[in-house]
């Protein structure tokens, strides 16, 4: 007899309202949930698909029930890394496993991830989708104050130049940083360069088409460029330094916390600063993120701010941090 039970489930939580970045318009997040049980006790995970990727749940669901038996049978995280390629199907039973691992030990995910001290709250960014110039100031006017903020772009560079610019006068003093999604060229790229630097944007994520990166040699270095969707692996880490400064991590690209460390670190072996981010996802998926944002330079875990409903416990952000409870996953 299978000495575990595993069990997948597909969950919907709608938006808030709907969410513009480059290239798509998201009305609601279809995410995968994996509960696995051993000896009473029962750890969970959840994935969001890799929609730049062409990934959807249906996919994520196939490809998690494929190794069912292999984690029924006892697989170890060590070992799922080489039945799944990376993603949010491997994400979620990953993150299952670890919070599995922490119940059946005693001890707390973060410090089998060989943390120094328990986790502690972040400061966290949050974020704005593309919209009008004015609805954007007047969404930035709302945020919490202590928060950081970062605005999604769209490539347009006389449209995203008038989105900044009234961020700026709704918020002199916040930090703001940019994503655009691969929303550029290298020519508008250039085009908007001067702009961000004289409204003291503190960084662009992702601005060029992934796989495009060679075009970013020889652009101006007066902002930091983050690699997001040109980032998805370990293997993707050494190609980085030199085009990037920062590598935003997000446990669905990478297909999990597992894996994720082992990039955290290598990465600062290279010269990387580090970012964790996320695919929108509820407060169970923001807490494993929580843990590597630990090692971080720069936390985006807002993605429960976009949904309409949360789950029970779940993270709240208060004075521009995230906090995360130990009932939510992890902890014995």
């Amino acid at each position: 007899m299978p000495r575990r039970t595993v069990r997948l489930t597909l969950e919907r939580f709608a938006y808030r309202q709907p969410f513009r970045i480059s290239g798509h318009v998201f009305v609601e997040a279809r995410l995968l949930v994996a509960a696995i049980t051993e000896d009473g006790r029962t750890g969970r995970g959840e994935g969001a698909p890799v929609y730049f990727l062409g990934e959807d749940a249906d996919h994520m669901l196939a490809e998690a029930e494929r190794v069912t038996p292999a984690i029924a049978d006892g697989c170890s995280r060590a070992t799922l890394q080489a039945l799944l390629p990376a993603g949010g199907a491997r994400n979620a039973l990953d993150c299952a496993l670890w919070d599995l691992e922490a119940k059946l030990t005693g001890t707390p995910a973060w410090a089998l991830a060989g943390l120094a001290r328990p986790p502690q709250p972040l400061r966290c960014v949050l974020t704005l989708g593309a919209d009008t110039p004015e609805r954007m100031a007047e969404a930035a006017a709302a945020l919490d104050p202590a928060a950081p903020i970062k605005a999604k772009l769209t490539g347009e560079p006389a449209l995203d130049a008038a989105r900044l610019e009234a961020l700026r006068a709704a918020r002199p003093e916040a930090w703001i940083g940019v994503d655009a999604n691969q929303g550029f060229d290298r020519a508008g790229l250039l085009q908007l360069l001067p702009v961000l630097e004289t409204l003291k944007i503190a960084l662009v994520e992702q601005p060029l088409r992934r796989g495009d990166e060679a075009a970013m040699e020889g652009l101006p270095r007066g902002i930091p460029f983050v690699a997001d969707e040109s980032a998805l692996t370990l293997l993707d880490t050494d190609r980085l330094p030199g085009r990037f400064a920062m590598v935003n991590i997000k446990l669905d690209k990478c297909g999990g916390l597992t894996e994720a460390l082992l990039i955290a670190r290598r990465a600062r072996d290279l010269g990387l600063r580090l970012m964790v981010g996320n695919m929108v996802g509820s407060s169970l998926a923001m807490a494993p993120g929580f843990l590597l944002g630990q090692l971080c330079d720069l936390v985006d875990l807002d993605g429960p701010t976009f949904l309409a409903a949360d789950r029970d416990p779940a993270v709240t952000y208060h004075a521009g941090c995230i906090h995360c409870p130990q009932a939510l996953w992890g902890f014995p």
